[in-house]
């Protein structure tokens, strides 16, 4: 997959992930001799040559990446700001060793432990960071890169657009379009890297398993960025955007930031091939080898939609995992998974639909049985008059919902967040809107007919939802005779959501006893149903009281 093309400089900037076309040989590893590898101390930091084409420094203050160099060129540099550990750590105690082919840096923060290792003959910098407590607000890596070397003005994330519109990181162009760091599109099951390419020079993050990260496989956050002063390249392993889970703490890594003379990084530093076995011995504080992890391995998932892809999680509070179900019969494998219980999750996208809990051992290979699917637990299962959307645990399919992972709701290129939608027209899905909110399009209307034996009976209409901004919740009036009461809002994040290109929070269903007293008799007229955003808290427009939607219908 490319990107864009800048007219003006003729260089392209990739986003790459999982689909990404083969890698060219030009994209491996480099392991060119390596006679010049070791390190120096120039008295204010310590100077590492890979002995490829890389040279890196790490200030012996602070821990902070000042410099690296890419055969003779800088890309270090983002208005002043290094590259470093959240917004960098500050004082630290930096030390440096080399056992053999192995060059590593330590750097210590408090109870924080961050590291950087490089191997003889590679263009690569291996990362890890130990966050023992809440003494560092969140956990990521921003690598720094000089304005200019990848600039392209088509990415949603070019950041210097000239009016915010929200915050101090949502920004709006002159045409109309928004732009924000947050708006990255990919979740993390999507993508093995980020970065960009010029075509000669390829600079990425290969990301981590994000065993110690919280949010799950379909969690977004921000990815890249660029702007006037340079560009940001982001490992997220703690951040608080829509977060649903609690922040896990240990060690993470590695992950990697990967020179390349033009491809994509080597499939042998993704965090499901990357073996570091050269690590083992390095003294890292937290570090697991293979030889003490386990994995689970499911022989099959029967009752699954084959429509939709699955996904089968495993959480506990210290941990996170996933992998993906085969599509022929749901056959799935989890390796590298820490010892200890965790609860088993299976997703129709990315709904759960099933749950159980599994135990690992180190050494160890925990073998399921087929898991079957209960019927009742696949919502799309029950028997609807009507159904809007699908059950899938996302918006897909309404309106708006794809260019809402990257863009802001008042971008210009949105259809109308108003309109009424008709059931049976068959538009009513993509007429709906895939987020509402109290101050923008609250009462929206969906008219259907109902025959006479349908009329006569009462009814369950469904609601469901994957996330609310300011404990926005549906609640319905049917004909304009019959209301709900209000429904208690579920759980969901505290922060901004739906504007900051995420509709990921906790997947509720809202259910509503509708009696036949509130349907019309005459099966020739549309009964209205119509849909409130009930909240007192919230702002004004885009950040009033809102939720999105995954599905509404009406049960037989």
């Amino acid at each position: 997959m490319s990107g864009p093309t800048d007219r003006s400089l003729g260089r392209r900037t990739f986003v790459l992930g999982t689909t990404a076309a083969a890698v060219s040989a030009t994209a491996l590893t480099q392991t060119a001799a390596a006679a010049s590898f070791g390190y120096t101390d120039d008295g204010s930091n310590y100077v590492v040559d890979t002995g490829a084409n890389l040279v890196f420094k790490v200030s012996k203050t602070n821990g902070d990446l000042i410099s690296l160099v890419y055969r003779g060129t800088e890309y270090q540099g983002y208005g002043g700001k290094n590259s470093h550990v959240e917004s960098g750590l500050g004082t630290s105690t930096v030390t440096i060793s080399q056992s053999g082919s192995t060059i590593l840096v330590s750097v210590a923060y408090g109870t924080l432990k961050h590291y950087y290792a490089a191997r003889s003959g590679e263009n690569n910098v291996y990362l890890w960071t130990n966050k023992a407590d809440t003494s560092v607000s969140a956990t990521r890596y921003i690598v720094r890169v000089k304005a200019g070397l990848f600039l392209n003005d088509e990415p949603d994330s070019y950041t210097y657009a000239p009016t915010t519109i929200e915050s101090a990181d949502v920004f709006a162009k002159s045409d109309g379009q928004t732009r924000s760091k947050h708006y990255s599109k990919l979740r993390v099951i999507d993508y093995n890297y980020i970065g960009w390419t010029t075509g000669s020079v390829g600079l990425w993050i290969v990301r981590s398993n994000h065993e110690k990260a919280s949010g799950g496989p379909f969690y977004r956050s921000l990815l890249r960025h660029q702007s006037a002063d340079g560009a940001g390249l982001y490992e997220i392993l703690y951040y608080g955007e829509n977060q649903t889970e609690s922040e896990r703490f240990g060690l993470q890594g590695p992950y990697v930031i990967a020179f390349t003379d033009g491809g994509a990084p080597s499939s042998s530093l993704y965090a499901g091939n990357l073996t570091t076995s050269w690590a083992d011995s390095l003294g890292i504080s937290g570090y697991t080898a293979a030889s003490g992890r386990g994995r689970v391995a499911g022989v099959g998932i029967s009752g699954r939609d084959t429509a939709y892809a699955y996904t089968v999680g495993l959480a506990n509070s210290a941990a996170q995992y996933w992998g993906s179900a085969r599509a022929s019969d749901g056959y799935f494998s989890i390796a590298g998974v820490l010892p200890g219980s965790y609860t088993l999750t299976v997703f129709k996208g990315e709904l759960a639909v099933y749950t159980s809990s599994v135990t690992v051992t180190a050494g160890g290979t925990t073998t399921l049985n087929s898991i079957a699917i209960p019927s009742s637990n696949d919502p799309s299962n029950a028997s609807a008059i009507w159904r809007i959307g699908t059950w899938d645990g996302t918006p897909s399919g309404f309106k708006n919902a794809d260019l809402m992972t990257y863009a802001h709701p008042s971008d210009v290129r949105a259809a109308s967040w108003t309109g009424n939608v008709v059931v049976g027209s068959g538009t009513e899905t993509s007429a709906f809107p895939c987020y509402l909110w109290k101050d923008v399009n609250s009462g929206i209307i969906v008219y259907f007919k109902l025959t006479a034996a349908q009329a006569a009976a009462a009814h369950t209409l469904r609601i469901g939802v994957t996330t609310a901004y300011a404990n926005g919740r549906p609640q319905i009036v049917v004909n304009d005779t019959w209301t709900s009461a209000v429904p208690s809002p579920p759980t969901q994040p505290s922060t901004r959501s739906l504007t900051v290109g995420s509709y990921r929070g906790n997947n509720h269903t809202f259910t509503y006893s509708v009696p036949a007293s509130a349907w019309l008799t005459d099966t020739s007229a549309y009964n209205t149903l119509k849909i409130y955003v009930a909240s007192g808290s919230g702002s004004t427009s885009f950040l009033s009281a809102g939720t999105s939607v995954d599905a509404v219908d009406l049960l037989t």
